[in-house]
């Protein structure tokens, strides 16, 4: 019904306002008594092949929401309704802000890809706190966290230390976001030096919050698909050296190569099936450097369970999806789960955690 109803209806209106009349309509499921507990019975995956632990908690599927697509937290139940091992929210900035003119979001069908340049448009982490204190969760949230706009480079620690602060006793992990392409002068945060003093003033912050938290969440770093291969391997281990629990790879990217939709000329970052094979070969360098030793979380171009898997043999742990979300529908998640578990079947592999790193 997506595909031939609702689909067509949302692709007649702008990107963004599609994406609006998305998450209201989300919001607004997410309230009504016991509904997504009860679809999310049909919805997770049935299987323990595709369960496994890390950092001490357990995901019930590899497949996860990728940041972005609910910045401040409204829709939480009904995403995880759609059976989502676990769920990004954010970014999250210290103080709201609307983020960059519109328009600021496009489709790319024939590229099956979107180009944004939102630019941390949120409510804030006062706001998302409000909204993520009075879930009762069925599955893991992890709040993505970046800097305002306004605040310089040069103070940047402390607007992801605010977040911290706010937002620990109900976050299950916190993403360090540094690569985003749309806050300018944000991806500078990415040289070694610098994510390196982040990244340990972030999991600092962590622990020093333990006394309010039952257990400190742990701190992954979003790294971005374009850096020089040598400034890649320095900021993976820059950040894991920082003391950073995991990576995710890869964020968006500024390249334009092999697109056809007229709208390859917009400024923003861009995701989708473009990104697939880039980000598997980041995935499977980032794994190679650090030994299989520290967790990755691939997203990029996820729209098959074979590019799922794919992703996992090359040395991901959990992966996400977003894009291929607004191409493909609800339905995706459940074929996602279906298609994995028939791929671990076939290489008789007993659970997901048996596939990571096979192909690295």
């Amino acid at each position: 019904m997506y595909r031939s109803l609702i689909k067509p209806l949302l692709f007649r209106l702008d990107a963004e306002d599609a994406h609006h009349l998305t998450i209201a309509g989300l919001e607004l499921a997410s309230r009504v008594p016991a509904w997504p507990a009860l679809v999310r019975r049909l919805t997770a995956p049935v299987t323990p092949a595709l369960t496994q632990s890390l950092w001490g908690r357990t995901f019930s599927s590899p497949v996860g929401l990728a940041a972005g697509l609910d910045k401040n937290g409204v829709a939480v139940p009904a995403f995880s309704a759609l059976g989502f091992g676990f769920l990004e929210v954010g970014t999250v900035t210290p103080l709201p802000q609307a983020g960059n003119d519109r328009p600021r979001l496009f489709r790319l069908p024939p590229d099956q890809a979107l180009i944004n340049r939102m630019g941390f448009n949120n409510h804030g982490a006062a706001a998302l706190h409000a909204h993520l204190h009075a879930l009762q969760r069925s599955a893991p949230v992890w709040v993505n966290i970046g800097k305002n706009k306004l605040t310089p480079n040069e103070a940047a620690t402390d607007d992801y230390l605010r977040c911290v602060t706010v937002l620990q006793d109900v976050a299950d992990a916190f993403v360090v976001n540094v690569s985003s392409p749309n806050t300018p002068g944000l991806r500078a945060l990415q040289g070694a030096d610098e994510l390196a003093a982040l990244v340990r003033a972030v999991v600092d912050g962590v622990e020093r919050g333990r006394v309010r938290a039952l257990s400190a969440p742990p701190v992954l770093v979003k790294l971005a698909p374009d850096l020089h291969p040598a400034d890649f391997e320095a900021s993976v281990a820059a950040a894991v050296n920082a003391g950073a629990s995991g990576l995710i790879i890869s964020n968006t990217t500024l390249n334009r190569s092999g697109l056809s939709h007229p709208h390859r000329a917009q400024a923003g970052g861009l995701s989708g099936r473009p990104l697939t094979t880039r980000s598997t070969e980041l995935i499977r360098a980032a794994y190679r450097q650090t030994a299989g030793r520290t967790p990755i979380v691939g997203v990029g171009g996820i729209f098959t369970a074979q590019d799922a898997y794919d992703k996992i043999r090359a040395g991901a742990s959990l992966t996400e999806t977003y894009s291929a979300l607004i191409y493909e529908g609800p339905g995706l998640v459940r074929r996602l789960h279906t298609g994995l578990s028939a791929l671990l079947e076939r290489d008789g592999l007993r659970t997901v955690s048996e596939a990571v790193g096979v192909d690295a």
